[in-house]
């Protein structure tokens, strides 16, 4: 028995009449087409453009530093291209003196921030200001601490993570802690002398004086360039103390640091005729007061390992003679 076509279902078997009908499905296809290619490129172009955003947040290329120990962190780890700004006490290295500044620690400029457009402000944990303020304004922070050496290896590697960089930060430390543990070697066995730190902010010694107390980053460095702290662990950070406390101690070495210790051969003389005001004290009778001027003495950061050569010829001249600089 003969069947005729549309009996089987196939629609290319009806007549010419059905044909027609068909044709404006066909064009509702192309239009159903043409509207979905255009929502997909849509969606590809808003998923670039969310991509963009996010490695501009996850990798921040305009960085705002806020210490002079964040500013050389970074540099040190080949991200200075990355700084837009700094503060006016960041001197080193040279290229960070010719950006812009935002001011000081307690007074940053929020209109240059925002001038600036900064993606990211690294700050340390005691500039809660800074934080507040870029908090106000949308801009992420990363918060550092540095009393510490631990807490300065940290700090180099956390910065370095943050910023896409980890194998910089991972060499840096590495090199610093290098150099702490030779140091460390080349005094294995020898008596540590009994020192006094002084953070030099007047010109007589007579008169009360910051100095650098323990559980300091100082101190750590100080106890492996082979000195003891005559300062006590009950005492402050960094305490004030009198001269009346200073003859009681005695301490065998006495180094004035700090940038107003750079002085000239008139004004070494001049300070330690001061000094000898106080002849029972041990460091003046064996003619151990010495002045350490450089700026990088009381910056937390890559450069401690200058601080620690300091610290080492001074108390052992014998044995680091050669790391003279």
């Amino acid at each position: 028995m003969y069947l005729p076509p549309s009996s089987y279902g196939w629609g290319f078997f009806y007549p010419p009449s059905h044909w027609i009908k068909i044709t404006p499905v066909i064009e509702i296809s192309k239009q159903y087409y043409l509207t979905l290619k255009v929502f997909g490129l849509f969606l590809v172009a808003l998923c670039l453009w969310a991509s963009a955003i996010s490695y501009a947040y996850a990798n921040p290329q305009r960085i705002i530093s806020t210490s002079p120990s964040i500013t050389e962190i970074l540099f040190a780890i080949g991200v200075g291209n990355r700084v837009v700004a700094v503060t006016d006490y960041c001197k080193f290295p040279p290229k960070a003196c010719r950006l812009p500044n935002t001011g000081g620690l307690l007074n940053p400029s929020v209109e240059k921030w925002l001038s600036l457009k900064p993606d990211l402000i690294i700050h340390q944990r005691a500039s809660e200001t800074i934080r507040q303020n870029a908090k106000n304004l949308g801009i992420p922070t990363l918060r550092t601490d540095l009393n510490s050496l631990e807490d300065i290896f940290e700090a180099i590697q956390l910065i370095a993570d943050t910023l896409k960089t980890s194998d910089s930060g991972k060499k840096l430390v590495e090199k610093l802690k290098n150099k702490i543990n030779d140091t460390r070697s080349r005094l294995k066995g020898l008596k540590p002398r009994r020192v006094l730190i002084l953070l030099s902010d007047t010109n007589d010694p007579g008169r009360d004086l910051y100095a650098v107390g323990r559980g300091t980053f100082l101190d750590e460095l100080l106890t492996i360039a082979g000195g003891d702290n005559v300062l006590p662990d009950t005492m402050a950070r960094y305490p004030k103390i009198s001269k009346e406390y200073i003859i009681r101690e005695s301490p065998e070495v006495i180094m004035e640091v700090g940038p107003k210790s750079n002085l000239s051969e008139k004004e070494t003389t001049k300070r330690k005729e001061s000094w000898a005001k106080f002849s029972t004290l041990r460091a003046v009778k064996d003619n151990k007061i010495y002045f350490i001027g450089a700026d990088y003495i009381i910056i937390p950061g890559p450069r401690l390992i200058n601080i620690l050569d300091d610290f080492s010829r001074t108390i052992h001249p014998d044995l680091f003679v050669e790391e003279s600089h």
